[in-house]
């Protein structure tokens, strides 16, 4: 076995790796650029080495650099996480040119495999039943609009060396694959070094769903079952769950042998994903193999108890497998949430900047349901503008598919995050989507459920009466406070007006509130019972943890100026709670009216302007693209919403830009 590993990634990945090997007893070395100096992923690891500015097309890409780290710490083996050189066959072989060792497949299949064309290839001289599409490189925007017309639309953009949503795209015209082949080919430059592009056909009202792999070097092969990533958002993952609510066992052996086949045609021996796009009745063409360790490996570890990262390790040292088919089973479920710097409410584009609080849920195994975070930052640590915005992928294992996604819900409330934008609130409000909860999934669900993106969701129902029951709570605790601070009203008795006006948005709630014995009784005026509300909570404390009524509940609180911030169940909504008398004079108040900027183009995100594409006094129509900003290695196109002539521009190419920026002005 190995004694000391070096680590070819950053992030969550790399300190997913950190943590194995640290309990195989193996040594660790990280490597970092300029940006991440500070990364949790170095601080981990035994030792680390600088590799470069933070470009990643300047250090973590540079094969040469990662070598020369091998051989200032004596590392004998590289993993190389995902993302970055994980699939890029040069790696291995200048690797093991060097007398390392690759923790991962050997080159040939990676060649074979790891490349989306090659890998079509390889699958249709297996009889494999494939999705219909060009495997050639295509040249440009011109051939690929002959192409796709070919083949028929809806199609596939795709990035051959690509990964994670990246140089991909959905094109339903002629014009959409001009522009998303432009974009999807400078994504792919920018991610992976490579730009080769091919087209295939895009399959309406699919199902994505993949099989694990794990190999050895002698041959064998075995299917750790599938998971389902069907809920997908430009087609980057964003919930992952094994097993599949989809498939039956039947299906499941025919697409787990049809996997492990391919793999042993071209001599796969590491951790690999076979991915299958899926139709409702249950039929399945292959899509592409991952030639690495997948960023939704834990739902699998989860629910059938081996390490994968472990088992990588031991198929790199020459072991052989400890683990034949028969030993696979299957336990429970696992639901996985990624989570990202991205704010919801702006079409989800990037966040940056320091994370002033971070508090993820802990984790643990208890009554049968484990949750598990595995992150890469950390409270105080920066979100970079270089790298992928993921901050953690939480997940949760119960005996059900109805009770993982209950625990993903709770552990989601949770989640404390402040000092920049994150999807948690619509994390939550998938969990509680009654179409996801039933499984009928496929990776238009976003879009077809979300037309017109992500809002802020009104506070109603239930959630509405639990967010006003707990700003009441809270209001009684901080009246508590000031009556007692230090000593004051000593011997003095305070009777105190129990009425209470809760205001959530824009709706009243009349209420009663009061302490009793160990609780606090919140009496609404339209119920017959009073709630009671039981937590340790404390002025200051980001979360209110408790139970109501006997049910745990979780808040996120924010204090502002007379009242409340509150989250809950994908809810985020100021509360305000206020004496008779106060409402009284808070219903006199006017609405204050935001201000207009439909004549100026904001940068939605912090980020570097790529192109500008309009001329000031030119004419713009609605939808015409007016910019390109990148940002975290994605380029967003920004267009005009109206008509109207270009009075100013502002930024030029190369301009970095904080969010809301003006880019330009319309008369």
């Amino acid at each position: 076995m190995f004694k000391r590993i070096l680590i070819a990634n950053r992030g969550e990945i790399a300190c997913r790796i950190i943590k194995t090997a640290r309990k195989m007893g193996i040594e660790t070395v990280a490597v970092y650029s300029e940006a991440d100096k500070d990364a949790l992923h170095v601080e981990m690891a035994d030792s680390a080495i600088l590799i470069g500015p933070p470009a990643a097309a300047q250090s973590y890409l540079i094969i040469d650099k990662i070598i020369d780290a091998c051989k200032q710490s004596g590392a004998e083996a590289v993993h190389p996480g995902y993302g970055f050189l994980s699939e890029r066959e040069a790696f291995p072989k200048a690797l093991q040119a060097n007398g390392i060792v690759f923790i991962g497949p050997n080159p040939k299949a990676i060649a074979a495999m790891g490349d989306k064309i090659e890998s079509k290839k390889a699958a249709a001289a297996a009889n494999v039943s494939t999705v219909p599409g060009y495997l050639g490189v295509i040249a440009d925007e011109k051939e690929a609009v002959i192409i796709a017309n070919e083949i028929g639309y809806p199609v596939m953009i795709k990035a051959s060396a690509g990964g994670g949503g990246k140089g991909m795209r959905i094109a339903w015209s002629e014009s959409e694959v001009a522009e998303g082949f432009t974009r999807s080919k400078s994504e792919a430059k920018s991610s992976f070094g490579d730009d080769r592009m091919f087209i295939e056909k895009f399959i309406t009202d699919p199902r994505h769903i993949e099989i694990q792999l794990l190999g050895d070097k002698h041959g064998n092969v075995i299917y750790l079952h599938e998971r389902e990533c069907s809920i997908q958002r430009r087609n980057q993952k964003v919930i992952e769950e094994a097993p599949s609510p989809l498939l039956d066992a039947a299906t499941r052996k025919k697409m787990g042998e049809q996997a492990v086949a391919l793999a042993q045609a071209v001599g796969y021996d590491s951790a690999g994903t076979v991915e299958f796009v899926a139709g409702q009745d249950k039929s399945f063409f292959f899509l592409e193999m991952n030639t690495r360790l997948q960023v939704e490996h834990p739902v699998t570890e989860l629910i059938t108890g081996i390490d994968l990262v472990e088992q990588m390790i031991r198929s790199a040292a020459g072991e052989k497998l400890s683990i034949k088919q028969s030993d696979v089973k299957l336990n429970g479920w696992a639901v996985e949430s990624r989570v990202y710097a991205e704010d919801p409410y702006r079409n989800f584009l990037p966040s940056t900047g320091r994370l002033t609080r971070y508090r993820p849920p802990e984790e643990r195994s208890v009554d049968g349901v484990t949750v598990r975070n595995d992150t890469g930052v950390y409270e105080g640590g920066e979100i970079s503008l270089f790298y992928d915005p993921m901050i953690a992928k939480l997940v949760t294992h119960a005996p059900t598919r109805a009770e993982a996604i209950s625990s993903q819900g709770d552990a989601l409330d949770a989640f404390v995050i402040d000092g920049i934008r994150h999807n948690i609130p619509f994390l939550s409000a998938l969990m509680a989507h009654p179409r996801w909860k039933s499984g009928n999934l496929s990776t238009g669900f976003i879009a077809e459920e979300f037309p017109e993106g992500f809002h802020p969701i009104a506070p109603d129902g239930e959630r509405a009466q639990v967010l006003a029951a707990v700003a009441a709570a809270i209001d009684h605790v901080l009246g508590e406070r000031k009556r007692n601070i230090s000593g004051q009203l000593t011997g003095r008795s305070v009777t105190r007006d129990s009425q209470r006006a809760v205001w959530l948005g824009d709706k009243e709630y009349r209420l009663e509130v009061k302490r009793d014995n160990g609780s606090i009784a919140v009496h609404f005026a339209d119920e017959s019972k009073a709630r009671h509300l039981a937590s340790v909570w404390a002025p200051g404390d980001p979360l209110w943890s408790g139970t109501i009524g006997g049910q745990p509940v979780a808040v996120q609180v924010r204090t502002l100026p007379n009242g409340f911030s509150l989250s809950f169940r994908g809810v985020e909504t100021k509360a305000y709670v206020y004496t008779e008398r106060e409402a009284a004079y808070a219903r006199l108040m006017p609405v204050k009216v935001k201000a207009d900027t439909g004549k100026f183009v904001l940068c939605p995100m912090p980020g570097l302007v790529v192109s500008v594409a309009v001329k000031e006094g030119q004419e713009v129509k609605a939808g015409e693209t007016v910019a390109v900003v990148e940002a975290m290695k994605m380029e967003n196109v920004l267009r005009a919403e109206v008509d109207g002539t270009v009075k100013k521009i502002n930024a030029k190419p190369g301009d970095s830009l904080a969010v809301d920026a003006v880019i330009l002005e319309f008369a």
